[in-house]
C-alpha cells in the first residue's frame, strides 16, 4: 500500500493530476499506519503483520 501510494505520488507530481496526489497522499499514511501497529503488535484487521 506504501509503494502504490509512492508510485501515485509521483505520477501524479509528474503529471499535474491532483486527484492522484491526494490519492498517494491518503494511501501512503494508511499503509504507514497499518506498518505502525502491525509493528508494534497490535493485530489489524486479524492480521499481525501487514506488508
Amino acid at each position: 500500500m506504501i509503494i502504490l501510494g509512492i508510485i501515485l505520488l509521483i505520477i501524479g507530481f509528474l503529471t499535474g493530476i491532483s486527484i492522484l496526489w491526494t490519492l498517494g497522499v491518503i494511501l501512503v499514511v494508511i499503509g504507514l499506519v497499518l506498518w505502525v501497529l502491525g509493528a508494534m503488535g497490535h493485530a489489524v484487521a486479524g492480521r499481525r503483520h501487514y506488508y
